[in-house]
């Protein structure tokens, strides 16, 4: 692949461990995995306003009470955040209606999650979410295989509303490695027909505990097949959990992304990934 190229764009204070982005209209929308709120930030004003998402929230949940959001996507005026389900108290999906800044509904999908890890045959313990996508007939849930399986599942769920009668797809796929390790889903975003994700190789056989972080690339998916068009390994030190498009010019791709820092620091680097477009 042709250079690609990384930089740091602004760096945001009062977000921390930043593990989903959504870019509209000059405001880039972030969700924390030890979060409650939703952070609205406004690129040019620079001003960061936060919504609840959950009753009595905090910026800093401990881990073993987090709702752990994890994915964001979005469809017309809605956003969408998901839990990552690799607890019982995970499993939260939120609806957000961008016009009236309000959340419209929340659902529980313990049993949608179920029915994937019996489908995709993922261990509980190896179930973990972190990537979301929804184009308004399928939605796309990417299950993070940094588990003992190195399950790495694309489940595809055609219906336009999760509680509905849906028929269900898992894809199975064998991600890069870094030093042995290999690496995992961490989100992921549409553009046109083409997926682009994000994988991280982090040293550990747990979905809830941390390891060495080794690198991350970028990938894309063609949406037809459901094949890997390319792979790139664009850092070897960062945790790269958040993915959004951002514009198209001169015959390359941008994309904003952010980090899990793994800390309770409130203080998120916001990068740009510029690719050519190829």
């Amino acid at each position: 692949m042709e250079k690609f190229t990384l930089e740091i764009l602004f760096q945001i204070i009062g977000i921390g461990s930043a593990s989903g982005l959504f870019f509209n209209n000059d405001a880039l929308y972030v969700i924390g995995d030890n979060s409650g709120f939703l952070y609205e930030y406004n690129i040019e004003s620079k001003q960061l306003n936060q919504h609840a998402l959950i009753d009595n929230p905090t910026q800093n949940i401990p881990k073993n009470l987090k709702p752990d959001f994890e994915s964001i996507t979005h469809h017309n005026d809605t956003l969408y955040v998901f839990g990552s389900g690799s607890t019982e108290n995970r499993n939260k999906m939120i609806e957000f209606d961008l016009k009236t800044k309000t959340v419209l509904q929340k659902n529980n999908l313990a049993d949608l999650y179920a029915v994937m890890q019996n489908f995709g045959s993922i261990k509980p313990e190896d179930f973990n979410l972190e990537g979301a996508i929804f184009d308004g007939e399928n939605w796309y849930l990417f299950n993070r295989g940094n588990g003992i399986s190195n399950k790495n599942t694309i489940f595809t769920i055609h219906a336009k509303n999760l509680g509905d009668e849906f028929a269900l797809i898992s894809v199975n796929y064998k991600l890069p490695k870094i030093k042995g390790v290999r690496s995992s889903f961490t989100d992921a975003v549409l553009v046109d027909d083409k997926i682009y994700f994000l994988s991280t190789a982090e040293d550990t056989k747990s979905t809830y505990d941390d390891g060495e972080i080794l690198g991350s690339f970028i990938g894309r998916i063609d949406l037809k097949t459901m094949k890997i068009d390319f792979t790139q390994k664009i850092t070897s030190t960062n945790k790269f959990e958040g993915l959004t498009f951002y514009k198209k010019e001169n015959n390359k791709i941008e994309f904003l992304l952010c980090e899990d820092n793994d800390t309770e620091v409130l203080e998120t680097k916001i990068y740009k990934l510029s690719l050519p477009i190829k």
